[in-house]
């Protein structure tokens, strides 16, 4: 199984000793390094930044949104990217949620699926460079028509720079079983965020509806890719380590989204937790340290690594007979070396 680092989320401001964190990374063996953005920082600029320093790992975006960019603006950054990484990059997409979507970029949220589907179809567009840029929408109508408030001055245009690949890869962040059906169906890879081990046969259920409807011109199904971001905390013992990573589960049952809608806490409730996510939910806007206190370590090690580099290594292996293929850990960038004896 693979493993990659996933630099997290900025905070105020850039994560101190992440330029070096990525360099050790690479040099360390990890297979490839990820960022992210919510609604601060954006992913793909300090993945050019950093993956500067690199040398063999890949770079991907966990993840990029959709509504952050057009899907010809993503596909233009991507093919750029990997030009300057030679061949590197790794297009992680995902739609993120109406709270963002409607608060941040002021665009609806209506129809994420089909709304996947087409940028998607787009980037590829992009990317393979067959002819001037046309589709047909409804989402994002190439060129703009007048009755979308186009001008009727616009001009179907292809890429001046020639991508390096054609069929470079992009994984979709996806955590429904709809939206997993349609990562397998149209993508080379799923980011899942909270993948637990002891939901591998639904994982796989979901996947395969995808994979039924998947075109001959995808890659094929046995080359995709499921990389699972996945908290890791090394510690004296998998208790003390465990109340680390606490705090980090609780803000995304209690802190993310809102009360009708939040991505996260369901899919952690459908692995079976649906009693603590309404525990650490409740509690959350109140006392946040007595909602990361209510998430049991039961369920910390279902989601995620916890203990001593021993202790890893063994809790690792209940991944490997999953689907997934890579691990993306995200964690103390001080315990890179530890987690790379352990784990590769």
């Amino acid at each position: 199984m693979k493993i990659g680092f996933h630099t997290g989320y900025w905070s105020a401001g850039p994560p101190p000793g992440a330029a070096e964190a990525v360099a050790r990374a690479d040099a360390l063996g990890f297979d490839s390094v990820w960022t992210a953005e919510a609604y601060g920082s954006d992913a793909l600029t300090p993945l050019a930044w950093w993956g500067a320093r690199t040398h063999t790992a890949l770079l991907g975006t966990g993840i990029a949104q959709l509504d952050a960019r057009t899907p010809a603006a993503t596909a233009m950054a991507a093919l750029t990217l990997d030009h300057l990484s030679g061949g590197r990059f790794i297009l992680g997409l995902g739609v993120s949620g109406p709270q963002v979507v409607e608060g941040w970029y002021g665009r609806p949220y209506a129809r994420p699926l089909a709304r996947t589907r087409e940028y998607v179809e787009i980037v590829r567009s992009v990317l393979a460079r067959s002819g001037p840029l046309t589709a047909p929408g409804p989402h994002y109508p190439l060129p703009l028509p007048e009755d979308d408030g186009g001008s009727g001055r616009g001009k179907a245009l292809t890429s001046t720079v020639h991508p390096l690949r054609a069929d470079l890869p992009i994984h979709l962040a996806a955590q429904g079983p709809r939206n997993v059906a349609l990562a397998a169906e149209i993508a080379d890879g799923w980011l899942p965020a909270f993948f637990t081990p002891s939901r591998d046969s639904q994982a796989r259920e979901h996947l395969a509806a995808g994979f039924d409807r998947r075109s001959p011109e995808r890659s094929p199904a046995s080359a995709f890719e499921v990389s699972a971001i996945v908290p890791v905390a090394l510690g004296a013992d998998v208790e003390q380590a465990a109340r680390l990573l606490a705090p980090h589960v609780a803000l995304y049952v209690g802190g993310m989204g809102s009360s009708e809608a939040n991505f996260h806490r369901e899919a952690i409730a459908r692995a079976g937790w649906a009693e603590a996510c309404e525990e650490v939910a409740e509690l959350y806007p109140r006392d946040r340290r007595a909602a990361a206190a209510a998430v049991p370590t039961e369920l910390v090690l279902d989601l995620a690594l916890a203990g001593s580099p021993a202790e890893i290594r063994e809790q690792a292996r209940r991944w490997e007979a999953t689907c997934v293929t890579r691990l993306i850990v995200q964690t103390d960038p001080r315990a890179l070396p530890a987690l790379a004896e352990a784990l590769l």
